[in-house]
């Protein structure tokens, strides 16, 4: 059986949402700061009237802050009952993978990466991390 994710790369790595999750993809939405907020917060978005939390994924997954000088995305997902966006790096494309293509997640990642993972599909020249977007927004 096949899955479906949307790609996108943080800290030159690939990872995935399964594309039933994500609403739409975003660029160079201006974000508001919520003074106190918690460091993955990186602020509230105004989407077409609908406020959205913006989840920094780079530090959701213990990664060094964003120092391109692109802006970064935001991919909008719908989890638990709520849309969220997710800052990333950069957009990928969308790729169908097989289950015998899935592993549990790399060893060599941190265990704060790993805890956010469903695990890793083997592509031909990379991993795609396919990530727990339920683990991710609760975390």
């Amino acid at each position: 059986m096949s899955t479906r994710f949307v790609t996108f790369t943080l800290d030159a790595r690939l990872y995935g949402v399964r594309v039933e999750s994500v609403r739409e993809v975003l660029r160079g939405l201006p974000r508001t700061r919520i003074p106190l907020a918690p460091s993955t917060l990186a602020g509230l978005i105004n989407l077409r009237g609908q406020v959205l939390s913006a989840i920094d994924l780079r530090e959701q997954l213990g990664m060094p802050p964003h120092t391109g000088e692109a802006d970064q995305m935001m991919v909008v997902i719908r989890a638990a009952g709520e849309s969220v966006a997710l800052l990333v790096d950069s957009i990928g494309a969308v790729v169908d993978v097989e289950d015998d293509q899935f592993e549990s997640p790399p060893d060599t990642l941190s265990a704060t990466s790993r805890e956010l993972l469903l695990g890793a599909y083997k592509l031909d020249h990379r991993l795609l991390l396919a990530l727990d977007v339920d683990r991710a927004v609760a975390a």
